[in-house]
């Protein structure tokens, strides 16, 4: 049987009943899920699918990312709500391309995990699947894992196996429409100019799913935890120094009330340069390489190779506090001149994931 899967916390637990319900039947997992957005979510769900199929013993086929593809298909169904017209496009080209892979290998039965997603209509899934039966002669298995308590034990097998829990569907449209309801800042559609990974950013999350595969092939015992924290994005920023573009680069949490201020460095303080407005504070490429143990030769190449996002918070703590949010500058040269500040960042409650290992 061909088992279509669109992520662990889906797949682990209908993969745990196919396989009790199923027992003459070799399970073949089948990832095609080109719907999903961004490319480091879809990465990031189809590495959790990888180590949940390893873990149960079961062979794992990819489907080609044909995002271009889907996107056409859906075209004037972007406000659709969810299970609406666009998700049944989303099904028939699932099932269309699954079906197309079960008569490639032989395979006379396919299924698919989202039966089990409570995103998810079930009839409309079976409308799809049996269509497809009649088109394909690839009989669909509906089953019906999500009630009886099935839900709460696919609840309790996500925790159990610390899978990738994900908080939107998928697609770029049922994450825009949900942030909106929610009036969250989409950040899974952010990613830093400068390259590096951001706090609960999907690259944080993939590197940490890598790292604790690596350690389970080692034998080694963890803990994922989840934790609130204030996390920061930096959105846009420019800085004139009489009335010329200026390379600068901008410290995390950096914030200003109305996103524009302008003003003159007035005071100097141990190597640290106040402007008269909204506590803006400048600091020399000099200091910065003093304090970070770092060489860099201007604003400029600072901007685009900065040190971990992590080590400039802890660079911030030391030179202001814990909990300031004054921008923090490293320029070249220190302005004389009237300095005019663009700078558009958003500072909002968040969640991350941390992963701990037991103290020795």
């Amino acid at each position: 049987m061909l088992v279509h899967i669109c992520c662990s916390v889906d797949s682990h637990f209908f993969l745990e009943k196919l396989q009790k319900d199923f027992p003459e039947e070799k399970l073949t997992g089948f990832f095609y899920d080109p719907n999903i957005h961004p490319y480091g979510e879809y990465r990031l769900r189809y590495l959790d699918v990888q180590r949940s199929c390893k873990h149960l013993g079961i062979d794992l086929l990819e489907g080609e990312y044909d995002y271009e593809t889907w996107m056409g298909l859906v075209r004037g169904l972007e406000k659709e709500p969810e299970k609406g017209a666009r998700c049944e496009v989303c099904f028939d080209r699932r099932f269309d391309v699954s079906a197309q892979k079960a008569l490639e290998l032989g395979e006379k039965k396919i299924t698919t995990t989202l039966l089990v997603s409570p995103l998810k209509s079930q009839e409309q899934l079976k409308r799809v699947g049996d269509a497809f039966h009649e088109k394909h002669g690839v009989e669909f298995i509906a089953v019906d894992y999500r009630s009886g308590g099935g839900t709460q034990d696919q609840s309790r097998v996500t925790k159990e196996e610390q899978l990738y829990r994900q908080d939107y569907c998928g697609c770029i449209f049922g994450l825009t429409m949900q942030r909106d309801q929610q009036e969250q800042l989409m950040d899974e559609m952010l990613s830093s100019v400068d390259g590096r990974i951001l706090p609960a950013s999907i690259e944080e999350r993939l590197e940490l799913y890598s790292h604790r595969m690596n350690l389970e092939d080692e034998g080694v015992a963890y803990e994922i935890i989840k934790e609130k924290f204030l996390n920061y994005r930096l959105l846009s920023a420019k800085l004139l120094v009489a009335k010329k573009v200026t390379p600068a680069h901008i410290l995390p949490y950096s914030k200003l009330p109305r996103d524009k201020c302008n003003g003159r460095v007035e005071k100097s303080v141990d190597g640290l340069h106040y402007m008269n407005r909204e506590e803006v504070t400048f600091m020399s490429v000099d200091l910065y390489n003093q304090m970070m143990q770092t060489s860099f030769a201007s604003a400029q190449e600072l901007y685009f190779n900065p040190p971990s996002f992590d080590k400039e918070v802890a660079l911030r703590q030391e030179l202001l506090s814990a909990y300031n949010l004054s921008p923090l500058i490293v320029v070249d040269e220190i302005p004389t001149e009237k300095v005019e500040l663009f700078l558009d960042a958003k500072i909002y409650e968040d969640r991350r994931e941390v992963l701990k290992l037991p103290s020795k």
